[in-house]
């Protein structure tokens, strides 16, 4: 599970959002590494995003893994026990290399097809909204008329939810979209202005700014600017988005690399991963509890200009988030 995003707002304007992404791949990694619906605590996170569906030819919501509905029974069941917590269907990925919004924001016909089948779709399985996962509009095939169509998306489903809540006497379901941090990306990719205020909330993907498709060891997710980071939260406000609807990403995982030399500091020359985990199974990416296995014999660091640390054993090098690091951030943001 992956804790993705915690509202940081400015004061005066506070939230209670602890928003949580669990993946549907996670089921198979062995071992105590095994994490399915069943190993939430459902009173830890105020939001569960499910991870991942996506889109067939007919522009409707699909599954991808075999047993996804019987994980989403198992997840909506937790709002037995947990009558507050909320349930989002995160909806994207990428079919034959490409991402199927493509298709879906083409034409009013395909956008319409695709709310009223994810309104269907949410309420026969007890879901509470969902969470566009398009990474990114406008890049990666997409062409550039995609930033105004994937406004028109946001716009066109948030009616249809206020008309669908009015229609059938139900809670209005939830809108949230992941989007990214990089400022190049974001000015191409979105009408933040035109956007946001249909929004309930926008979980911000302020991690993998680094990985081990650098040459250099960096970070994966630190806190303040550097030479290579945008400050992408007060990007994201300069351009209209209201700090109560922002969520920062904390990833509950590190970026790893290969050192290949004897410098061992952040910065030091780097040639691929580091060995993947013996969970995740994943070259380039360690999960936390990896992490805690990995720092008893390792050496750890923390980069004061970002208030992250790092660690390294032998040719190892791993950026990660911590306790500190979190909290940190937390005040950092509350404080700015």
């Amino acid at each position: 599970m992956v804790l993705s995003s915690l509202c940081l707002c400015p004061p005066p304007v506070s939230s209670s959002k602890l928003v949580c992404h669990m993946t549907n791949w996670a089921q198979y990694r062995p071992g105590g590494g095994r994490f399915t619906p069943g190993n939430i605590d459902p009173f830890l996170c105020t939001h569960v995003i499910y991870a991942l569906a996506t889109i067939n030819s007919f522009n409707q919501i699909t599954t991808i893994e075999w047993n996804d509905e019987q994980q989403f029974a198992q997840l909506n069941a937790l709002k037995r026990i947990n009558p507050d917590l909320k349930t989002l269907l995160a909806v994207g990925g990428n079919v034959n290399g490409m991402s199927p919004f493509i298709g879906v924001v083409s034409t009013p016909q395909n956008r319409a097809a695709f709310i009223r089948s994810t309104i269907s779709y949410l309420r026969t399985h007890n879901f509470d909204g969902i969470n566009l996962a398009w990474e990114y509009p406008a890049h990666n095939g997409s062409p550039l008329d995609d930033k105004r169509r994937f406004t028109m998306l946001v716009q066109e489903m948030d009616k249809a939810f206020v008309d669908d809540a009015k229609d059938t006497r139900k809670t209005q379901l939830l809108l949230a979209a992941n989007v990214a941090s990089s400022r190049p990306v974001i000015e191409r990719a979105y009408e933040v202005n035109q956007i946001a205020s249909h929004l309930d909330f926008i979980n911000v993907m302020t991690y993998d700014y680094h990985g081990h498709w650098d040459a250099v060891t960096s970070h994966n997710s630190p806190l303040y600017r550097s030479s290579m980071d945008n400050a992408t939260i007060s990007l994201w406000l300069a351009l209209g988005a209201p700090a109560n609807k922002l969520l920062l990403g904390l990833p509950s995982y590190g970026r790893t690399f290969r050192l290949s030399t004897g410098n061992s500091g952040l910065g030091a020359p780097a040639n691929g991963p580091a060995d993947a985990g013996p969970y995740t199974r994943t070259p380039g990416f360690w999960s936390y509890y990896e992490i805690c296995s990995f720092l008893p014999g390792a050496i750890s660091a923390w980069i004061p200009d970002q208030e992250v640390p790092y660690a390294t054993y032998g040719s190892a090098w791993v950026g990660y988030d911590d306790p500190l690091s979190f909290s940190t951030k937390v005040r950092g943001l509350q404080m700015s």
